[in-house]
């Protein structure tokens, strides 16, 4: 295993990105299971959502980090 500090910074950021859209899965399909309860809290339901939404934006910021940005 390499130690984080023989990592480029990029290599870094895949690394977080890939966590990050684990974890963004894990919540997608623990909502998923919660929504199909018959009572399901809708307040838990509101917060992982929003959990959700907070790793997509991270997961887009560290894409467009990680993407050169080509003038076309």
């Amino acid at each position: 295993m390499i130690a984080p500090s023989e990592m480029s910074a990029d290599e870094m950021l895949r690394v977080r990105l890939d966590v990050l859209r684990r974890e963004h899965r894990d919540l997608d399909e623990a909502i998923a299971a919660l929504a199909e309860q018959a009572r399901a809290d809708q307040l838990t339901l509101r917060r992982l959502k929003k959990q959700k939404l907070a790793l997509k934006d991270q997961i887009a910021r560290i894409e467009d980090d990680l993407i050169p940005d080509i003038i076309a």
